[in-house]
């Protein structure tokens, strides 16, 4: 039998409870098969009951419980019917053995099950219970909040049934429970604001709270009568739907640790799942009649049903709010200079509608922190969510960073709930909400330090030992984040990634626009500029006046045409490139030393303080596009020339290599700043390591020379080789023999 199982906190989550094989001492039950035969009863059927109590294996007859109308007629139309539903309760009154009984008759798995439950001497039912009864189902009816259908509920169930305390619990996502409403004694401690871990409920008692909602112990510390039965029945008893089920002594060791003498726990189920629960306590024996029990039971549904309208409510509301907030965000993003810009401005708004306590939001080299998070940290997160390298639009949720994050591990400190929203990869673009553990958003109510009786299982069955088990399971995790946030947020990502893609098309169509009036509007004119600017110098040298003051400024107008000239052509340049039209080569078989010793020239008469020193072999051909391949000598040594050490000489390298030819350009520099490294061939940089001596450059020139190189299957790379900086090129000497298809005879 069951009873006789060793139950210890290690299997309390298997023990089968709902054939315990016993039942409470104030009541006696017999099961009776089709065959009108008793297959189950209590030991103590005849005792309480009398001598016309049938005995176990007996054929039920109409002499039986002193011919009793009332009892046959409820186990006859039970045991006669064609439809039985297992559970489905009908009750009545019957006098039996000279006392008074509430007769509970329901089927369970075919059998007719009845439960005669001793009603209490004295405990009549007063003649206003269905008044107070009716008046407290129509209060209930108006409350406006499930903080006040809660409040209101205890004080009600506590004033129809007599308990010393009543307590309403609302269960969470991982089945743990907080205490949300209380109504006691004043000589009793508090246990509002507690939590419970929900290993205190298992999964086969919260399967029993939903089919059977309220359950009572009239006295704790009464002994259980074993249900015995026929031997030729294989099957114990199924008490699922019985109203004097004995329980887990599990649960009785802890209401006795607790000073409980009776306890009655009714069950607020919301669309089939178990959703809170009034618990009860008495500190002697309790027994509560069962029209009572029946009428809180009723008082619980119309509970249930409000707490399901009201949650339908808030959950409309919220999607509302966040549907509005949405819109307005998405309007800022639209008409601000970055979507950063438009999230900062919305930060506390974000945070509420996610429930969350902090933010960040970082876009390119912004960072903005709302809520109590280390900067330090919150740099580290936004380098490990970068380093991921997730597309735009990724959503990323987890309620322990910890876990998934083990290189983060002592930075989050209390953060460890995280929801990411990736809307612009390319930018470092990130919005990320934050929740902290669940420890430090919950309360111990109460006295702690109080001191608990403490059974053979230990002080783990003590609320404080039970709030210390919950608060152990839920370290280094937050509160999950639902259905609606992730809703909310893939919303949210899919307007952030329209509002982007919209002012990238508008930044596309200004382009195209600035890219035609330079390519013709400002090219027209500098070419008009550049010719008389020629024109003078040449007036002034036949004139005979060489170093005339025309013959200088003419010469000062070209160089001035001739950069401006160049900037146009990298605008267009990167233009192109961004647009997707990439880097048009035309090879031809050029001799890069001569190409290159070319450009050194222009180089020396443009600025004859520049000390290049060239190292080169005497020729070097190459497969190449000559003019591309210029402007990636020129911009690297112009980059060299900016940036260099006043006065420090610039070496510049080509050679022959494995099938490649190499170009390094080096020149005396404290290393590019580990920040802006990653971004050296972006077509925009960081400004505020901008060198003072480039302040005409537009930052292009990197970006160019990179695509000039890929485009001939070459690579262009970085390295600090002290005390200089180095740029080195690599560009096949011969393009590579496409891959041809091969046939097979």
């Amino acid at each position: 039998m069951s009873a006789t199982l060793p139950i210890n906190l290690d299997n309390c989550a298997r023990e089968p409870i709902h054939i315990p094989g016993l039942i409470q001492s104030h009541g006696a039950m017999l099961a009776v098969g089709t065959d009108h035969r008793v297959v189950h009863a209590s030991a103590n059927l005849r005792a309480l009951l009398g001598a016309s109590a049938p005995a176990l294996g007996d054929a039920f007859t109409a002499a039986h419980f002193e011919g009793d109308a009332a009892v046959h007629d409820a186990l006859n139309e039970l045991l006669d019917g064609t439809d039985p539903a297992d559970g489905v309760p009908a009750s009545s009154e019957v006098h039996l053995n000279g006392q008074v009984f509430d007769l509970v008759v329901h089927h369970s798995g075919g059998l007719a099950v009845a439960e005669f439950e001793q009603r209490p001497t004295g405990a009549d039912v007063k003649t206003d219970f269905a008044l107070k009864a009716h008046r407290a189902m129509e209060r209930l009816k108006r409350q406006k909040s499930i903080a006040s259908l809660m409040d209101f509920a205890v004080g009600a169930v506590r004033q129809l049934t007599g308990f010393d305390r009543v307590m309403a619990y609302r269960f969470r996502h991982d089945d743990s429970g907080d205490v949300v409403a209380e109504d006691c004694a004043k000589t009793l401690e508090p246990f509002l604001g507690r939590r419970y871990p929900a290993s205190d409920i298992p999964a086969q008692a919260r399967r029993l709270y939903v089919v059977n909602t309220l359950r009572l112990i009239a006295d704790v510390h009464a002994a259980p009568v074993p249900v015995e039965q026929a031997a030729d029945v294989q099957r114990p008893l199924d008490m699922s739907h019985s109203v004097l089920r004995s329980v887990s002594p599990i649960h009785i060791e802890y209401l006795q640790n607790m000073g409980v003498g009776a306890s009655m726990s009714i069950s607020i189920v919301v669309n089939g799942q178990l959703w809170g629960m009034l618990a009860c306590h008495h500190t002697g024996p309790l027994q509560v009649p069962y029209s009572v029990r029946m009428a809180c039971d009723v008082l619980a549904q119309i509970l249930a049903a409000h707490v399901q309208s009201l949650a339908a409510g808030e959950q409309a509301r919220r999607s509302a709010d966040a549907a509005e907030l949405r819109t307005r965000l998405i309007e800022a993003a639209l008409h601000a200079d970055d979507t950063a810009s438009a999230l900062v401005d919305k930060a506390k708004d974000l945070i509420v509608a996610f429930q969350a306590q902090a933010a960040i939001i970082a876009e390119e080299s912004k960072l903005h922190v709302e809520g109590d998070v280390p900067h330090d940290f919150a740099v580290q997160l936004i380098a490990w969510l970068d380093a991921a390298q997730a597309p735009a639009g990724h959503l990323l949720s987890t309620a322990s960073l910890k876990q998934l994050a083990p290189a983060l591990a002592g930075g989050p400190g209390v953060w460890c709930g995280v929801l990411a929203l990736s809307f612009d990869p390319a930018a470092h673009g990130w919005l990320v909400l934050l929740r902290k553990e669940q420890i430090e958003t919950i309360h111990w109510g109460g006295h702690p330090e109080k001191t608990y009786k403490v059974g053979p299982l230990g002080p783990r069955l003590t609320p404080r030992g039970s709030f210390d088990v919950w608060r152990e399971t839920v370290r280094d995790t937050s509160v999950p984040w639902d259905a609606h946030d992730l809703e909310f947020g893939r919303r949210l990502l899919d307007e952030l990634l329209r509002a982007r893609s919209a002012r990238l098309a508008e930044i596309a169509r200004g382009r195209t626009e600035l890219m035609a009036m330079l390519g013709h509007d400002l090219r027209d004119p500098l070419q008009s500029i550049a010719m008389a600017a020629r024109l003078l110098g040449k007036e002034a040298e036949r004139d005979g006046v060489v170093a005339s003051t025309g013959s200088r400024m003419g010469q000062r107008i070209q160089a001035s045409s001739t950069r401006m000239a160049r900037m146009i052509g990298q605008v267009l340049d990167m233009s192109r490139l961004q647009t997707g039209g990439g880097v048009e080569i035309q090879r031809s078989e050029v001799d890069l030393r001569a190409l290159l010793d070319d450009l050194l020239d222009e180089i020396r008469l443009a600025h004859p303080g520049v000390n290049v020193v060239r190292d080169a072999p005497d020729g070097l051909m190459a497969q190449v596009d000559g003019d591309r391949m210029a402007q990636v000598f020129t911009n690297l040594v112009s980059n060299a020339r900016h940036h260099g050490a006043p006065g420090a000489s610039i070496r510049v390298q080509l050679a022959a290599r494995d099938g490649q030819a190499l170009f390094e350009v080096s020149n005396v520099s404290p290393p590019i700043p580990a920040d802006v490294e990653p971004q050296l061939f972006n077509a925009f940089k960081r400004r505020d390591h901008a060198n003072l001596r480039n302040r005409s450059g537009l930052g292009l020139g990197l970006y160019i020379a990179h695509a000039i190189v890929e485009a001939h299957g070459g690579t262009i790379v970085y390295r600090y080789a002290e005390p200089c900086v180095v740029f080195s090129v690599r560009v096949p000497l011969a393009p590579a023999a496409p891959d041809l298809p091969s046939f097979s005879a």
